[in-house]
This record gives structure tokens, C-alpha cells and sequence, in this order.
């Protein structure tokens, strides 16, 4: 690498941490509420720390796929902002808010038959009717959600973040209050429980799409009004949603094999189900940091795509990769060497305990390798490839992960720490493959993704 090379490699890695902070912060922010009603729920009982767990892991799963859906705002905003092009990135948020009115319906009838499923999957009769009720309760903050995923997506890609920190903020106070009324019984309401830790979690959503229009008001207000007719043509909608699907199914993928695995985790037991939830949720918080990086990685690779800047792109890749690995490898260390601290901040009951200190560490092992391929799906994502990750996860997840996981949880009795060595050789695969994949898709270079009609552009 050049002298010049190297300044321009430094410069981006420079940006990249600038852009990538804020949402990290958003990110964890966002998995925050999720720790908090595991925290809170956890003080009431094992079984209702169940519950939210199965409840949760049902409803957003169901969540996944439109959330995945309208992160073909991350390629199409992108590289139009790289590209100078204004009125696409107008006509992009427009049909993002389409889409996710759209989603909206679908998810929420899937939201509906939760118990039947549940009973499908030979879960614990006592956890089924608190996991109904939640998922049943989540059906009032989809839209909010899903609005909410539109305008961060779209100030990410403008490079406009510090309303959606402030909205994160704003939400994760009104959370923790909320839960502390609702699940416990404060202010006069009674205790709810699990159902009201559903409650906070639902009414933040909408919060959180009220609040970050308000607080972003001078940038999006502009891309709301005047409404384009352009927006509304159907072909081009039809055109998001195909580079959007694909990281719909991908996350529906991802998060159905981690799903599963919980619902393998039920039958087991009460308490694996606790203790799997508590490994899970500090993994997911760690993991939350590499997925920041990914989507800053996914702004920043599309700005280059659509300025053709191809170095810029490479540059942009590789220092998203230095980010997510080396601070996997720390976390790595600390759930290694920190099992037993880290799952008494989620319970004090001693069956909960055993699990969670036997899974903790497991995290640990797979910590560098979901950096790494989360990472690598944010900078295919910006390149405007949506479809080889989606086919990697059935491969790496499905084909290896989950048939590990069933071998080792069940054949072979190692039970809760069996399932969870098959998650870590579909992560391992999954990693492998996807940065092979951004090094040939980066050695070719890439062009602007065209994704409207004819004669819409």
C-alpha cells in the first residue's frame, strides 16, 4: 500500500469510527430495553423471565423479516446520497414508509396463532398462555417499530444521527419507568408481570417513531413533503421489496435458528429455557456493536458505490472488519473468563445460574465469528448484494448449525451446551464463506443498484 493509500485507508477508518459510534450507541440502546424486561421480569420469577423469553423470541422472529425487509433503505439511500441524487432519497423514504405499512398486516396475523405454535413445539404448558399474552400485546407496536426502522435507516444513510441517539435515549428511560409501573404494580396500576413488560416494550416502539420524527423534523419533514407520485408506482415498490426480501429471509434465518434452539431449550426445561435467555441476552448486547459497525459499513461501502469511488469501498470494508473483530476478540475474553459474575446481574436462582455459566462461555467462542459475518452482510449490503447472504445463512445455519445442534444437544446428551455448539460451527461457516465473498464482490467492483421501473429513475 502506498504512502497516499495508507492516509486514505486511515482517513476511512477515522470516518468509519465516527459514523460507526452512534450506531453502536442506537444499537445497544436498543438492546437495552430488551435487558432491562429480562431484568426487571427476572425479580418476579423463573417462570416469568421464561415467558418473556419464549414470548419474545416468538414475536421477533415474526418482527424479523419486515425489519429486514426495509433495510433495502441502507443501499438505495446510500448510494443515492453518495451519488448526489436528492430526489431518490425522498422517493426511497416515501416508499420505505409504504412498505412498512404494507408489512405491518402480515406480521401482525403471524403474531396471532402463537399458542398453537407453541404447543407444536412441545414447550412447557406453563410458560404458553404469559408467552401468548406477550407476543398477542407486541401486535400494538409493529407499525411504530417499523416506522421507526424507515427514518433511522434513512438519517444513517445521510449521516444525520444524533436524533435517532437522543430517540434511543428518550425510549430506554420511558421503558425502564414503564416496566417499573406496569410489572411490578406502582401508580396505582396492578402487577402485570410478563404482560406488562410487553406493554413498555410496545408503547416505547411508538414513542420511538414519534419521537425521532420530531427530533429529526428539518431533515425528514423535506423528504415527506411535497409526496412524489413517483413513490406510489407499484413496479418500483415491487422493487424494493425484492432487494429487501432476501435480508428479510436472511434475518428470519439467522434469528430462526437461535429461535429454535430456544424452543429446543423448553424442552429441556424451565430453567434451561432461563438460563438460555440469559446467556443469549449478553451475547446479543455484545453483538450489537459489531452490528452497528455493519450498517455504518453499509453506508459508508454505498456512498462509495454510488460517488464509483472503488477504492473507497475496499478501504470502507476493511475498516469495518478491524472494528468488529477486535472488539469481539475483548468481549470474547470477557465471557471466557467472566461466566459466573456477569449471569448473577440477570438472576440469583441457583438451577438458572448453572445453565447460564455453562453458556456463557460458549458465547464466547462464537463471539469473533458473528462479528465478522454480521459485519460482512453490512458491506454486501452496501454493495447492493442481498441475496448470497440469505443462501450462506441456509447453508452455514440450517445445513450445519441446526443438525449440530440437534446431534449434540439430544444423540449425544450434552444437552443446553450441545445445542449451542452447533450455533457456534454455523457461525464459524456462515463467517468464512460471507468474507470470501466481500473480497471477490470488492475485487470486481461495483455499480449503483437499479431497482425502479422503467422511466422511474
Amino acid at each position: 500500500m502506498s504512502t497516499s493509500e495508507t492516509a486514505s485507508y486511515r482517513q476511512t477508518f477515522s470516518e468509519m469510527a465516527r459514523l460507526a459510534v452512534p450506531i453502536v450507541l442506537v444499537q445497544v440502546g436498543m438492546m437495552l430495553m430488551g435487558v432491562v424486561d429480562t431484568m426487571v421480569v427476572g425479580r418476579v420469577s423463573a417462570l416469568a423471565l421464561a415467558a418473556v423469553a419464549v414470548g419474545n423470541l416468538y414475536s421477533f422472529g415474526v418482527l424479523a423479516f419486515g425489519m429486514g425487509a426495509l433495510m433495502a433503505l441502507d443501499p438505495i439511500i446510500a448510494q443515492a446520497v453518495g451519488a448526489r441524487d436528492d430526489r431518490a432519497i425522498s422517493r426511497g423514504m416515501q416508499r420505505g414508509i409504504l412498505l412498512a405499512l404494507g408489512l405491518t398486516v402480515p406480521t401482525s396475523l403471524l403474531l396471532i396463532p402463537v399458542a398453537s405454535i407453541l404447543r407444536l413445539a412441545r414447550q412447557p404448558e406453563e410458560l404458553i398462555p404469559l408467552a401468548s399474552q406477550f407476543a398477542h400485546i407486541s401486535i400494538v407496536g409493529v407499525l411504530g417499530f417499523y416506522l421507526f426502522v424507515v427514518f433511522r435507516q434513512t438519517l444513517q444513510a445521510m449521516g444525520r444521527l444524533a436524533a435517532v441517539v437522543w430517540t434511543i435515549v428518550l425510549a430506554n428511560v420511558l421503558n425502564l419507568g414503564v416496566n417499573w409501573i406496569l410489572v411490578f404494580g406502582h401508580l396505582g396500576f396492578p402487577p402485570m408481570g410478563a404482560a406488562g413488560a410487553a406493554w413498555a416494550t410496545a408503547i416505547s416502539r411508538w414513542v420511538m417513531a414519534a419521537a425521532i420524527l420530531f427530533f429529526a423534523r428539518a431533515d425528514l419533514r423535506p423528504r415527506l413533503s411535497p409526496w412524489s407520485d413517483e413513490s406510489l408506482d407499484h413496479r418500483s415498490l415491487w422493487g424494493m421489496f425484492r432487494v429487501g426480501a432476501p435480508i428479510g429471509f436472511q434475518y428470519m434465518l439467522e434469528f430462526g435458528v437461535f429461535g429454535v434452539v430456544g424452543l429446543m431449550m423448553g424442552a429441556l426445561g424451565t430453567s434451561e429455557v432461563a438460563g438460555h435467555q440469559v446467556a443469549l441476552n449478553l451475547a446479543s448486547l455484545t453483538f450489537n456493536v459489531p452490528l452497528g459497525v455493519a450498517s455504518a459499513a453499509a453506508v459508508m461501502v454505498g456512498r462509495a458505490v454510488g460517488a464509483e469511488d472503488a477504492i473507497g469501498a475496499r478501504h470502507s470494508a476493511t475498516a469495518a472488519l478491524s472494528l468488529a473483530a477486535g472488539f469481539m476478540s475483548s468481549t470474547a475474553l470477557l465471557f471466557l473468563t467472566s461466566a459466573w459474575p456477569l449471569a448473577r446481574l440477570y438472576t440469583h436462582v441457583d438451577e438458572v445460574l448453572a445453565v447460564a455459566t455453562t453458556l456463557i462461555p460458549l458465547a464466547g467462542v462464537f463471539q469473533v465469528f458473528d462479528g465478522i459475518q454480521v459485519t460482512a452482510i453490512g458491506i454486501l449490503r452496501g454493495l447492493g448484494d442481498t441475496r448470497a447472504p440469505m443462501l450462506v445463512n441456509i447453508l452455514g445455519f440450517w445445513l450445519i448449525g441446526f443438525p449440530t445442534s440437534l446431534l449434540l444437544g439430544f444423540r449425544a446428551g450434552m444437552g443446553p451446551a450441545g445445542l449451542w455448539w452447533g450455533l457456534v460451527a454455523g457461525l464459524a461457516a456462515v463467517a468464512i464463506v460471507l468474507a470470501i465473498r466481500v473480497r471477490v464482490k470488492l475485487g470486481r467492483g461495483a455499480r449503483r443498484l437499479q431497482y425502479e421501473a422503467p422511466g422511474r429513475r
